[in-house]
């Protein structure tokens, strides 16, 4: 889809970004990479974060001004776009989780190793950077094994947080939001907040969202900026060793479900029956093959 300025187009992308987003391993930042809109919505947050801290700081006329400088035309539409598509599939999704969740794992990791194997060739690889990308992988992937299962009810300050962390996912291509809820185990609780209408967890979480971008913006933009590469072997190692909660491991489909017996923390690795693998492969393969397939148009893009 070519970047233009016609508002139906950026209704189209924001909505494309959206789904991208509430899918874990899809990063909504990728999808504004292959429009040829990045820099220009990077810019529009990053605007935007700073007048909320003007305004937090008593400065109205700076904040007022920082607010006149953000690109509205681009701004509105894509997150017009991107708000309904994530209250349409909210429910689908949740309705996965919870009816089909060995599926709905195996398909979330097709699309993880995809973009795993997407993200490898953004960075300069040295030996540093891959033992720190292999130390990431291996701690968190076994920190993991101790989450004993979705966190349930909870409590307004962990939807604060939830918000304020997923929200760095909008400015890191190939990390999506739902990625992150994934991994601390919020994932279903956010889809049911927004498929319920649970409208005051939703504010929260929405306040956490807006000021951790308002905090984390500049700070994770300067990261890149500076430590590029080092920061990318960060991710990836994030996404490699985040594979522990996703099919075919039984601690995973606790984690995104609740057919785990969640009691005992660090349950063990074993394999599902043959019965039960032929469907979690064939939607990891297709996702895998999806997530190659917008790779290549992304680089294929005039």
């Amino acid at each position: 889809m070519p970047a233009s300025g016609n508002p139906a187009t950026r209704v189209a992308q924001g909505a494309l970004m959206g789904a991208a987003n509430i899918v874990p391993g899809v990063s909504g930042g990728t999808l504004a990479l292959m429009f040829g809109i990045y820099e220009r919505l990077i810019t529009a947050i990053s605007d935007g974060a700073g007048s909320v801290v003007r305004f937090a700081r008593g400065d109205v006329r700076g904040g007022i001004d920082r607010l006149k400088s953000i690109e509205w035309g681009l701004l509105l539409p894509l997150a017009g776009g991107a708000l309904v598509t994530v209250v349409l599939l909210a429910g689908l999704l949740e309705s996965g989780l919870e009816d089909h969740p060995e599926a709905m794992a195996g398909l979330f990791l097709g699309l993880v190793v995809a973009s795993i194997v997407v993200s490898w060739r953004l960075p300069n690889w040295d030996g540093p950077r891959l033992a720190l990308m292999a130390a990431v992988g291996v701690v968190l992937f076994t920190a993991l094994g101790w989450q004993a299962g979705p966190v349930a009810d909870p409590s307004p300050l962990v939807l604060f947080v939830a918000g304020a962390v997923a929200i760095c996912a909008m400015i890191l291509p190939g990390l999506s939001g739902s990625f992150l809820l994934l991994m601390f185990g919020m994932y279903e609780t956010i889809l049911a907040v927004i498929d319920d209408r649970m409208i005051g967890d939703a504010v929260v979480f929405g306040v956490g969202a807006v000021l951790g971008l308002a905090l984390f913006a500049s700070l994770l933009t300067r990261l890149l900026e500076r430590h590029h590469d080092t920061m990318l072997a960060v991710l990836i190692g994030l996404m490699i060793g985040s594979l522990r909660v996703l099919w075919p491991w039984p601690n995973g489909v606790g984690v995104i479900g609740d057919t785990a017996d969640t009691s005992i923390p660090g349950t063990g690795l074993e394999w599902p029956p043959a019965g039960d693998l032929p469907v979690p492969l064939l939607l990891a393969a297709a996702a895998f093959a999806v997530v190659l397939a917008v790779d290549r148009l992304a680089h294929n893009r005039p």
